[in-house]
């Protein structure tokens, strides 16, 4: 093997690119051996892995390595935390592949047919997103011990945020009903009712006499809005997929609203008919593959029956794997028809997620507010698009990063 010299730095690179790929393939075994010739002396036997290449070979290891001393079936968190490497050092097709060979090899099917190890964990959402993960591969004995971790989890979820969501919805609701009549003075909305009695103000008292109330009407026996949820299914959503999930579950409760759930990667899936169990809907979910938002929000817009009085809430990190055209054609045409349509780039505690900043600005410049969003804050968030308040400025108040629109600099 004769190496492969950058004609402008001289370096050789992609010799050892492949010795690299080789030393993954064969293992710790090969390092020495994997020495290429025609090297100067001083260079090392075999390639040096970065750090990004360790964390590979040890997934691979674990994974592959029949000489290993230890295994992960018998540790939740270990698998956990290898599950977290694969789908973070490697691209989904392989994922599927190294996922499906964890099931035989590290057996960690038993992790799930073994009541007494099952009890022993903590179920959290990083089992959730993880048992998600593995959906396609866990073995039909195995499922309903999934299923009743996934359902602890989204029982705990819903118990945190069920009254945070009725309360801040519904009292939203109330609000955005106006009548001339309330009953009570904390039914009074002071702000309108002031500015629509500025002619009344006496400069001798200082003061406003209104002659006229404005305030809100306590009860909505009727759908007052429509709720659409259009959740990005891709892999690097899943704590957002769980979070959304319960979400319109809570939400589809409310008999104010009707609620929709349409989940997508390449292709489209509506969730609705499960939303009065969110375990259904997370089975429902296929996490993976690749992303068309546009053919999701085409989907999305064909729903809608009452454009001011819908409330359309995309949740994707914006890595468009469609045509990026179709997309901002479909967001424009929404938002023109009068939709509230809000971007969440995550909806999650995991902190700052990773999205596509141009496509975010690309939204940002046609009016859709776009940010990532704590899930203990979403409930106050829907509220302020119930009331038809401006989103942006609610999240810019509440400490989000909006995303702004990008802005031509002259040469």
């Amino acid at each position: 093997m004769s190496p492969h010299v950058d004609p402008e730095t001289g370096e050789i690179l992609a010799s050892r690119d492949r010795l690299t790929r080789w030393r993954l393939v064969l293992g710790s075994a090969a390092q020495e051996s994997l020495e290429p010739s025609g090297l100067d002396d001083d260079v090392e036997a075999g390639p040096d892995l970065d750090e990004d290449d360790q964390q590979r070979d040890a997934a691979l290891e674990k994974l592959y390595d029949a000489d290993r001393t230890g295994g992960l079936a018998r540790s939740s968190p270990q698998v956990a935390r290898w599950l977290g490497d694969v789908r973070t050092y490697f691209p989904s097709s392989v994922v599927q592949v190294m996922q499906a060979d964890a099931m035989d090899r590290l057996g960690l099917h038993q992790l799930l047919l073994e009541p007494e190890t099952m009890e022993a964990v903590q179920p959290d959402i990083g089992m959730v997103t993880t048992l998600l993960s593995l959906n396609q591969v866990i073995p039909e004995a195995s499922r309903e011990a999934a299923r009743s971790v996934v359902r602890a989890v989204t029982e705990q979820l819903e118990e945190r945020l069920r009254a945070k969501v009725v309360q801040a919805v519904t009292g939203a609701l109330q609000r955005s009903a106006r009548t001339r009549r309330p009953r009570r003075p904390g039914d009074i909305d002071w702000g309108r009712t002031v500015a629509a009695n500025l002619r009344h103000y006496q400069p001798s008292h200082r003061t406003v006499v209104p002659e006229r109330l404005v305030g809100y009407a306590r009860r909505t026996p009727r759908v007052e809005r429509d709720v659409i949820v259009c959740l990005d299914q891709s892999a690097s959503m899943g704590e957002s997929v769980v979070f959304g999930s319960v979400f319109g579950a809570v939400m589809a409760s409310i008999g104010s609203l009707t609620t929709r759930l349409v989940a997508f990667d390449t292709s489209v899936v509506d969730l609705t008919d499960e939303l009065d169990d969110p375990v259904e809907v997370l089975f429902g979910v296929q996490l993976g593959g690749g992303t068309d938002i546009g053919r999701a929000l085409t989907y999305c817009e064909g729903l809608v029956e009452r454009p001011e009085d819908t409330v359309l809430v995309l949740i994707s990190d914006l890595m468009e794997g469609g045509t990026p055209g179709v997309l901002t054609s479909r967001v424009k045409a929404l938002v023109e028809s009068g939709v509230t349509v809000v971007a969440l780039l995550a909806l999650s505690d995991a902190g700052a997620p990773a999205y596509d900043p141009a496509m975010a600005a690309l939204l940002a410049a046609a009016g859709v507010p776009t940010f990532s969003c704590a899930p203990d804050a979403f409930p106050d968030l829907m509220a302020a698009a119930v009331e038809r308040r401006d989103v942006a400025q609610w999240a810019s108040s509440r400490g989000f990063a909006v995303a702004q629109p990008e802005t031509e600099t002259s040469t």
